[in-house]
């Protein structure tokens, strides 16, 4: 799915020069479900390597590996710094968006089903160790009727390790109601969060922090890590306070031009020659004043 969620909008973006790392499987070889995604949304250039190396790879160039100017998609945390080390270097590359380990905050009221919402949840913490998933809700009824669930469909997951590892240090907490819970998640800007109460639609604009947001009970968070249309690169670690989510606009660049006419010059000469003579910068002044004949 990240193979397509990053291929796809580079695709349609048309650059010239996608790069598509992905770690190799114990026996050696590439996912073949990555290989078909990412070769049908237009991938040429696909290399097994993961992780922090990769990252390196793409951003520095190798032999094999070429320079790429931008990185992009998610991954564990030394990804991440890896990420973050190449942008601050202006010899690496830029990069699209802070997006490490899984991260889901649900927020339920009284009515809410707790078979759903430990659904969510376990969505989520099956990622990885790492991963970090939240309840906030004013009912203590619901939250012990999702810690029991929980451990239910525990026992039927694959990854059942893993999520209760990541479910060591991911939290349930009570709050005095709605406006409380949505206060409390736009401070922590969750990558994903899920809203399971009455009117939560409505409480929209109230959510200011967030990278992906998912109304109502019919709404899991697997639809958009898959299908439902939206990307699901989208930042963590708080960062949805500054940062949106992967789109088309992350692959392209804006460059501006201008041209006038001795007319248009003349019009603008004034505020030019102002605001460059409260700078102090006499050459931009007369960039103007030469052409206009007004300085020699």
């Amino acid at each position: 799915s990240a193979a397509i969620m990053l291929a796809v909008p580079a695709m349609l973006a048309a650059c010239p020069t996608r790069v598509l790392c992905t770690p190799p499987r114990p026996d050696g070889t590439a996912d073949p479900a990555v290989l078909v995604a990412a070769t049908r949304a237009g991938v040429t250039d696909i290399y097994k390597i993961g992780g922090a190396q990769a990252i390196a790879a793409m951003a520095y160039g190798t032999e094999t590996v070429p320079k790429v100017l931008k990185v992009f998609g998610p991954g564990n945390a030394w990804v991440t710094s890896a990420k973050t080390l190449v942008s601050s270097d202006p010899a690496g590359a830029a990069i699209d968006l802070p997006a490490g380990p899984s991260e889901v905050l649900v927020i339920a009221d009284a009515d809410a089903s707790p078979v759903f919402v430990a659904s969510d949840l376990l969505s989520q913490a099956e990622h990885g160790v790492d991963s970090q998933v939240l309840l906030l809700t004013p009912s203590t009824t619901l939250a012990a009727a999702v810690g029991q669930e929980i451990e239910r469909q525990l026992e039927n997951l694959s990854r059942a390790d893993i999520a209760r590892e990541a479910l060591q240090h991911s939290r349930t907490i009570i709050v005095t109601d709605i406006g409380a819970a949505i206060e409390l998640s736009n401070r922590y800007a969750p990558e994903h969060l899920i809203l399971q109460f009455a009117g939560a639609r409505e409480s929209l604009p109230a959510i200011r922090n967030a990278g992906s947001v998912f109304v109502g009970e019919w709404t899991p968070e697997s639809v958009g890590d898959y299908c439902s249309g939206t990307n699901h690169v989208l930042p963590t670690y708080g960062f949805a306070t500054a940062y949106s989510g992967l789109g088309i606009d992350q692959f392209l660049r804006q460059m501006t031009v201008q041209e006038l006419t001795r007319d248009g010059l003349a019009g603008l000469g004034d505020a030019v020659v102002s605001l460059a003579s409260l700078e102090g910068l006499d050459a931009h002044a007369a960039a103007v004043t030469l052409r206009l004949g007004d300085g020699t």
